[in-house]
């Protein structure tokens, strides 16, 4: 079990203790479809197909240097957002949500934690195999360059070089934030609106208030918030959208994955 970390900060009504953190990033269903293939003999071979992409699981693998710039559309089930990354605000952030926006780390997962006038986190993978292998796989901090303003993005965090997957949207200026380490690498240019509309009904998750539990999203997947926090919002799919004349970067090759016990 990762352990959670409580950042103390003036929250919304006056002096409380907001927990941003750091997310070790939780993939579970490893729901796997059975296919036939009808061979020029006749014969029938069975495959497998993951939900997700299997190189996910190899974190050591994803570490592509991003472009300058480049933005990342994010289609959810409350409408559509655009966040533009500037790579020289906090370089191995925007390194790292890069790797995993190419490889649809984001596909499925749940705005699971949604603080009106605070922010809006997400990023525990929707498969807990997936999540299990990005919580051994942190980054280090970079500097804070640029400050945490109304639709600026930045990683969630336990405490220094703990930054994983999890991000937040500010829903307001957050200043405050800056001084704690929080560098942000991108900001939102369109749809904000649509973020400021997420579901926010379950408000702080467990224990201090009536939303999901982060470890219980790490271990038991999308299925436990379907279950328990249905109306939560979750993001459809990801592009990618890369500047004009950019490269992408040629996708490593997946290596079968060790046993993991699950």
């Amino acid at each position: 079990m990762r352990k959670s970390v409580w950042v103390m900060t003036a929250a919304l009504l006056g002096v409380a203790a907001v927990a941003l953190l750091s997310g070790a990033d939780a993939k579970g269903q490893a729901a796997t479809q059975s296919k036939s293939a009808g061979g020029a003999s006749g014969a029938s071979k069975s495959a497998t197909a993951s939900p997700y992409d299997r190189v996910l699981l190899r974190p050591a693998l994803l570490t592509a240097k991003a472009p300058a710039t480049y933005e990342v559309k994010f289609v959810t089930t409350k409408g559509d957002f655009t966040i533009k990354v500037t790579r020289e605000w906090a370089p191995l952030g925007a390194d790292r949500f890069y790797n995993l926006v190419r490889h649809h780390f984001y596909d499925n997962a749940a705005f699971f934690r949604v603080l009106k006038g605070f922010v809006v986190q997400w990023g525990i993978s929707g498969y807990p195999p997936v999540s299990a292998a990005w919580s051994h796989a942190p980054i280090k901090d970079d500097p804070v360059v640029q400050s945490n303003l109304r639709g600026y993005v930045t990683y969630a965090m336990a405490g220094a070089n703990t930054r994983t997957t999890q991000v937040f949207i500010n829903l307001v200026d957050n200043k405050r934030l800056d001084d704690m380490g929080f560098a942000a690498f991108g900001q939102v240019t369109e749809g904000m609106d649509v973020v400021e509309s997420l579901y926010s009904g379950y408000g702080e998750g467990a224990p201090d208030g009536k939303g999901p539990e982060q470890d219980k999203i790490e271990k038991l997947g999308k299925v436990y918030l379907d279950k328990d926090f249905a109306q939560l919002d979750s993001i459809k799919t990801t592009k990618l959208i890369l500047p004009e004349g950019a490269v992408p970067v040629k996708k490593p090759a997946a290596k079968p994955a060790a046993p993991s016990g699950k």
